[in-house]
């Protein structure tokens, strides 16, 4: 299905286009790729086959590769030109036109033990996963110029990771990572049924758990890039399933959908399962 290039409309951004183009101008002075990551990123990517927000957001987060500190001063002094002020918030850039807040991520050569940690004000924001999730980007038409940004299973990575890094500032993060599992099945029915039928069971069929474990499969192809990437995730995942009444995923989710909590342990086992396939 070909997605309009007028489909970010749907997103409830009343200046979305005009902040990409600021982004995209001031990233090409630059020569700096960059991509757009976080709530927007998975909204448009949903958007494809129709299905809508279910949070606005003033805040648009994009992941910048840049080789050193003096980029990201050329970048900063672009985007105070567009109109931007730095806020007190690390990395982060608010214009009073378009009333949004942007977030720079840098990753790249600037990173030192995958640690965002070019000026001591940044050493919390963890960038890992963010080489091997942005390596398979795919495009996404912003009317006449393209976003790239992650696959499903490179944001589940990202929200994984950033929501374990802060878990108690992090609820979007789970329930954004549920939203996805949510929708994936129908969003991936013809590969479910082509290459992954297995996880079809002959009784108890339940589309989340079948979502769930086909995701973990699809993300495990990005999570072997990198040992320690891998070893992250396994170590986030291990923790949850430990014991049902101490998994705070488990428990999260089945707050937001209204279950019990021994069913979302079966989602999170079912993922868990898939990023461990043969």
């Amino acid at each position: 299905m070909n997605i309009s290039n007028k489909t970010y409309k749907e997103l409830s951004i009343p200046y979305f286009k005009e902040t990409f183009d600021c982004i995209d101008d001031v990233m090409s002075e630059n020569e700096t790729p960059y991509y757009l990551i976080g709530a927007s990123a998975i909204a448009l990517q949903l958007l494809k086959k129709g299905i809508k927000p279910n949070r606005g957001t003033k805040d648009i987060d994009f992941a910048i590769m840049i080789p050193n500190m003096a980029t990201f001063e050329n970048i900063t002094v672009g985007l105070i030109k567009k109109g931007f002020q730095k806020v007190k918030a690390p990395l982060t850039f608010y214009s009073n036109s378009f009333n949004v807040a942007i977030e720079l991520l840098p990753f790249g050569e600037i990173e030192e033990q995958h640690t965002d940690n070019f000026n001591e004000r940044y050493t919390d924001l963890h960038v890992l996963g963010f080489s091997e999730v942005l390596e398979a980007a795919v495009p996404i038409p912003i009317e006449e110029k393209i976003a790239n940004i992650p696959t499903l299973e490179g944001m589940v990575i990202l929200k994984l990771i950033a929501w374990s890094d802060r878990p108690g500032e992090r609820e979007n993060d789970l329930a954004d990572i549920l939203r996805i599992i949510q929708h994936y099945y129908d969003l991936e029915f013809d590969e479910i049924v082509e290459f992954h039928y297995d996880t079809i069971p002959d009784e108890n069929f339940d589309q989340l758990i079948i979502a769930a474990e086909v995701l973990g499969r699809k993300s495990k192809l990005l999570i072997n890039k990198s040992k320690i990437l891998s070893e992250r995730i396994e170590g986030i995942l291990t923790s949850n399933l430990k014991e049902v009444s101490k998994s705070e995923i488990a428990k999260d989710w089945a707050k937001k959908l209204d279950r019990a909590i021994e069913y979302t342990f079966s989602i999170l086992e079912a993922f868990h399962k898939g990023v461990n396939s043969h």
